[in-house]
């Protein structure tokens, strides 16, 4: 005998105790009982006990144990396929299991290493890398053990990722140190809004697609120019490419770095005009707004950048956003002025050079100062807002010029667009390491080296967190296809139809719940090994079953 399902024209499902036997050489099946009403595991008790397993009651063995494990098998698959022990390259020791630990940990609960130390063995991580019972200083050992390692390490990744005649990215950011005592930290400007903090910057190399390679770190004080001559010189060196197309924001290849280029032969770039430099196209005439009446993007030249491709793109999404702010940061200064104008009228305020040092700080607040007409004296303080300069800059809301090197039959028009726009690659690893994911900030270790070893540390944790996010795109809020190379250049991203279908419904076609990220890795976590105890003193290890998301969130990591 035994217990058959049988799913009727309905859909409702019937649970039966069926028996076989033969009549005149067929086989055949008679009902024996009818279960559907006992509660389900009551049927499975039924199933199992006509397979002849042994049924125990369950105060045969109590849980004396759990801990997390699918979050960690996850990652730990996803590094096992991307050959981690390769990129680490040859060598035995503890350290390397440390380090795999200290990776697969940053991607899992990102804490300092302390924390660390001490949480490892609150889920598998210890017992998958055989790091049980690990101390703060074992974890600085294996620090230690991989900043030496670094060069070597991303010249592997170098080589799995990057291509000759390539896109490489590179983009650099800042994070705020806790302390005094780290030589690389010092005063800088702050992208995290930490301007009171002592401050170290990091630049990170990229593939097209945006996958890290390699990272170095300077001194807070560091301007973004000057570092872009060490990636140039560590991509033809150390990584040993001699054609590549480098790919820098405005800010970072200015003047004095694209003359450095010509020292790179078979390097070209792609970057940005800051805004006072369409000012200048404009009034010698070589920028003509016009254009963008009857199309959104068109490729010109000009005597001020001999034997370079200029692309002129205008976003009107982007110029209605850049309007409202300008509004806003109008409308903010004006109500500072006043209160300062009414503390002049009021007699709080009558030296001039004092009015025009609290002006001073108001109008540089929201970097307004060019929009507003002053007149200070002593005891007095009039001012109004420059009408010609706003109209003046609001004519190239929403304008912005790509600058290249490129030859045209190398990289058309729309595609040189494109290739800056893959920027956006960077600054996400960026808001990754920093913020809800890896949390590279704050910085508290003291020496040069350990604070080396942690941002390279979180790099290569986003290395492997990227190859998890690609692999998983099915199951989160996220694009399932790249449709970067067809969709027009200029235009903003939008979503598909299909990934407003899937955050609308919260599920995939599969029936399957979306998460982000984060709450699949949580959701992972539920599966846990569980050490049982039986009354005769000896335990075992059971894993809780996953359920249907689980199962295929581990497949899909499986065929990585």
């Amino acid at each position: 005998m035994h217990v058959e399902r049988i799913r009727n024209r309905n859909g409702v499902i019937t649970t039966l105790v069926r028996q076989s036997y033969r009549d005149d050489g067929k086989v055949r099946k008679r009902t024996v009982a009818n279960i559907t009403h006992l509660p389900e595991e009551i049927q499975l008790s039924i199933a199992r006990q006509l397979k002849g397993e042994t049924q125990l009651p369950a105060s045969a063995f109590e849980v004396v144990g759990s801990r997390g494990h699918g979050h960690v098998q996850a990652v730990v698959e996803t590094m096992r396929r991307l050959d981690f022990d390769r990129i680490l390259g040859p060598g035995k020791g503890r350290q390397r299991e440390f380090v795999k630990a200290l990776v697969a940990a940053r991607i899992l609960e990102p804490a300092s290493k302390l924390a660390t130390a001490s949480a490892l063995d609150n889920s598998t991580l210890a017992e998958t890398f055989g790091v049980q019972g690990t101390t703060e200083d074992a974890l600085y050992e294996a620090m230690d053990w991989l900043v030496e390692r670094q060069p070597a390490i991303e010249k592997r990744l170098a080589k799995r990722h990057l291509e000759p005649c390539g896109l490489v990215l590179y983009d650099l950011t800042s994070s705020y140190v806790e302390g005094t005592e780290c030589p690389l930290a010092t005063r800088g400007y702050s992208r995290d809004g930490k301007p009171h903090k002592l401050q170290v910057n990091f630049g990170i190399i990229t593939d097209e697609v945006g996958r890290p390679v390699a990272v170095d770190v300077y001194e807070g004080r560091t301007a973004d120019p000057a570092t872009v001559k060490d990636q140039l010189q560590k991509v033809r060196s150390a990584f040993g490419l001699e054609q590549v197309v480098f790919v820098g924001d405005r800010g970072m290849l200015a003047q004095t770095v694209i003359d450095d280029f010509r020292d790179y032969e078979g390097f070209e770039w792609i970057t940005a005009l800051k805004s006072g430099s369409l000012r200048k196209l404009r009034a010698e005439g070589d920028l003509q707004l016009g254009l963008f009446d009857e199309r959104n993007i068109f490729e010109f030249t000009s005597d001020l950048y001999p034997e370079e491709r200029l692309v002129a793109c205008r976003n009107p999404a982007l110029a209605k956003r850049r309007a409202a702010k300008r509004r806003e940061m109008l409308e903010a200064t004006t109500d500072e002025l006043q209160k300062v104008q009414q503390a002049v009228e009021d007699g709080r305020l009558f030296d001039g050079g004092k009015i025009g040092v609290r002006v001073g700080r108001v109008i540089n607040k929201y970097k307004m100062a060019k929009h507003f007409k002053l007149d200070i004296s002593d005891g007095r303080l009039a001012f109004e807002i420059d009408d010609e300069s706003v109209r003046e800059e609001s004519s190239l809301d929403g304008l912005y010029v790509i600058r290249t090197s490129v030859p045209a039959d190398t990289i058309d028009r729309d595609d040189v667009v494109r290739c800056y726009k893959r920027l956006t690659k960077v600054e996400r690893d960026f808001r990754s390491m920093k913020a809800s994911g890896l949390e590279v900030r704050p910085i508290f270790h003291r020496t040069e080296p350990r604070v080396r070893a942690h941002i390279f540390l979180c790099m290569l944790a986003q290395y492997v967190q990227w190859h998890m996010r690609h692999a998983w795109r099915e199951l989160l809020f996220a694009e399932e296809s790249d449709a970067t190379d067809t969709r027009d250049p200029v235009a903003p991203a939008r979503p598909s139809p299909a990934v407003k279908k899937k955050k609308a419904r919260k599920k995939t076609e599969d029936g399957l719940p979306v998460h982000n990220f984060k709450g699949l890795l949580r959701k992972l976590a539920t599966i846990t090994k569980n050490v049982c105890r039986m009354p005769s003193g000896e335990t075992f290890e059971q894993t809780t079953r996953a359920d249907a998301l689980q199962t295929r969130a581990l497949e899909i990591l499986k065929a990585l």
